[in-house]
Formats: C-alpha cells, sequence, structure tokens
C-alpha cells in the first residue's frame, strides 16, 4: 500500500499564474516606459476608454443643466443687468486696446521686429482627473481629430493650467502646472525678473528656483510666462506671490506662488494655437548714412571686406511656420467659429 506524500511537490497553479502575471506586467511597464512600442496601443485604449467617461459625466451634465434651466425670473433678471453693465465695462475697455494695439504694430515695423504673435483659442471640457493623489493630470474631451497636438498650452479663465502630454483620437492628457515634474519659465510682471515656477505636488502651490536673496520680489507680484522656450504663450497669468522668505544661511530665497488658475474647480478649458506672422525687415537702404561712413573723392577703395559691404544686407529673412503646419495638424484658421466651441482672443 502506497503511503499518501504529505506535502505536495512544487508550487500550485494558483502560485504559478500569479508568477507569471507579475512577470508580464513588469515587463510591459518596462517595454511603455523605455520604447515607443506600445504607444499605438495606448492610443487606442484611450479611444475605447471614452465612451465610459462620456456615461459618467453624464450626473454631471444633467446638474448644469438644472443650474442653467431651473432659475427664477428674479434671478434671470438679475444676472441680465449684471451682465449688461459688465459688457459695458469691457466695451469701454476695448475702445482703448484699439489704439494701443495699432500703435504697438506701428512700433515693432518700426523697430524691425520678427515676428508678431497671434492667438487662437479652442474650447474643451474637462471629462476625467486621475486618481492618483501624487499626479496631478486631466483628460479634456478634445483629441488627435480637432488639431490637438503634444505640448499645446492649456487654460481656463483666470490663468495657465497646464500643457498636452497624451493625444489620444477622441480625448487628450494635460499634466497641470502644480505637478511635481512640470516648470516652466515666468517673469514677474512688475519688473520683468525671470525665474522657473516648479510644481510640488500641490494644487495650491508654486515655488520658484534659484531666486536669489538680492532679487527684487514681493508678496503680491504676478508672475506671467515669459515666452521662453516656445512652449507657452509670453503674458499669460501664472501666479500670484504669496510668501517670500530670506534665510540668511542660504544662498537663494524661498519664494512661494499661488497659481491664478482654477486648477481644483475649473471645467471648461482652453487651448490655445499660436500662430506667427513675419514683418519684412527693413531695408538698409532706407536707413540714412552717416558722413563718417560716406568715402570721400580721394579716398582709395576700402581693402577690408566689410567696409566693401558697407549699404547692404546679408541677413535673410526669417520665416516662421506655426505649430500646427509643421506637426501636421489643423489649420489654425479653422478654429475661428465660436458656434462650434470655439473663439478668438
Amino acid at each position: 500500500m502506497a503511503i499518501k506524500p504529505l506535502f505536495t511537490k512544487g508550487p500550485s497553479q494558483l502560485s504559478r499564474f500569479a508568477l507569471w502575471a507579475l512577470l508580464v506586467s513588469f515587463s510591459l511597464v518596462m517595454l511603455d516606459t523605455f520604447t515607443p512600442y506600445l504607444k499605438p496601443v495606448r492610443a487606442y485604449i484611450g479611444s475605447v476608454s471614452f465612451p465610459f467617461y462620456w456615461l459618467t459625466n453624464i450626473p454631471a451634465r444633467i446638474g448644469e443643466w438644472g443650474e442653467e434651466h431651473l432659475v427664477t425670473r428674479d434671478q434671470l433678471i438679475e444676472e441680465n443687468q449684471a451682465l449688461r453693465e459688465e459688457l459695458l465695462i469691457h466695451k469701454r475697455k476695448l475702445q482703448g486696446m484699439a489704439a494701443v494695439v495699432t500703435e504697438n504694430v506701428r512700433l515693432r515695423e518700426l523697430m524691425n521686429s520678427a515676428e508678431l504673435i497671434e492667438d487662437r483659442v479652442l474650447i474643451a471640457e474637462l471629462i476625467g482627473v486621475s486618481p492618483d493623489p501624487l499626479l496631478h493630470k486631466v483628460v479634456i474631451n478634445k483629441g488627435g481629430r480637432d488639431g490637438v497636438y503634444l505640448g499645446q498650452p492649456l487654460l481656463d479663465a483666470e490663468g495657465l493650467m497646464g500643457q498636452v502630454t497624451e493625444v489620444n483620437t477622441f480625448t487628450s492628457q494635460v499634466l497641470l502646472i502644480t505637478d511635481s515634474t512640470h516648470a516652466l519659465p515666468v517673469e514677474i510682471n512688475r519688473n520683468g525678473v525671470r525665474s522657473i515656477a516648479e510644481g510640488v505636488g500641490d494644487l495650491y502651490r508654486l515655488q520658484l528656483r534659484h531666486v536669489s536673496n538680492t532679487v527684487d520680489v514681493q508678496v503680491g507680484d504676478l508672475l506671467v510666462s515669459s515666452g521662453l522656450g516656445q512652449r507657452f504663450p509670453r503674458g499669460y497669468p501664472v501666479a500670484e506671490v504669496k510668501e517670500v522668505i530670506h534665510d540668511p544661511g542660504k544662498p537663494f530665497a524661498t519664494v512661494h506662488a499661488v497659481p491664478k488658475a482654477q486648477l481644483n474647480r475649473s471645467r471648461h478649458v482652453l487651448l490655445v494655437f499660436s500662430k506667427r506672422e513675419v514683418l519684412p525687415s527693413l531695408s538698409p537702404d532706407l536707413l540714412p548714412s552717416t558722413p563718417q561712413n560716406k568715402p570721400g573723392p580721394s579716398d582709395p577703395p576700402s581693402s577690408d571686406p566689410r567696409s566693401s559691404n558697407h549699404g547692404s544686407s546679408n541677413r535673410q529673412p526669417i520665416e516662421s511656420a506655426s505649430p500646427q503646419a509643421q506637426r501636421g495638424t489643423m489649420p489654425i484658421d479653422d478654429f475661428t467659429d465660436i458656434t462650434d466651441g470655439e473663439a478668438e482672443i
């Protein structure tokens, strides 16, 4: 009679399955992190998951519909009066801005400015937020079919929010400026001092990097995008300085700022498209010549090659293509109809 062993040899089927699943998962993570082979798969999964985002967004849409349609007559009258007053204020500001814009264009032409930037925007809506508290990412309902491209700036009515890091067919992922891996060049609107605003993983706080103790920065200063790096347009509000700490034992001051954008409340956002137009350079022949540069009748021809080229310019005209044209995305002129959720600023 055979004796039944007390212990079975080898791992169980469940243990083997768990081990193989762990190995396959680790391999897929490494493959997706260090190689581009799984990008088409991720794009396909993003397209397939779009209906689920739409379904989970139905309760919020019903709530918005109720807030917009289920109001009293007194509320409508009060809101209408407030909008009329706001419209009058903006009309007065617009009248002054028209003259300022015209004068600015004239000055840029006189100063031989290379580019004028015209920004157009596309209205989008947030449909998802990353559940990881350490990863500040959101999902919007605009993707590759709408002309969205990698690195495109995103902002709300108050200021810059972040940039697009992944584009699918119908949706896109946006990395917020408060993420610990994000940094953008800024400048103090009061005096033009440049710095780098870094995210620290807190939706309500940014930190300026390497600010010297002698730099003129004050509580309440407005930080705007400087345009360096050609990723974010220049002049958009980013944050407001809330705390400046000077420690004699440290070479740099600690500067904390609060983002201007409502990162945890904004639902409707704007995608910015930049269009650069080249101004013609002024011809050197139109510039007045100075007496010391005019050769006299008895002066011999100069042997200096630099003087022989006097009166001519070797500068080539600067050519600039829009980011959309370089990326092969949708033409900018298509984003002009406000009735389709698009606007122009």
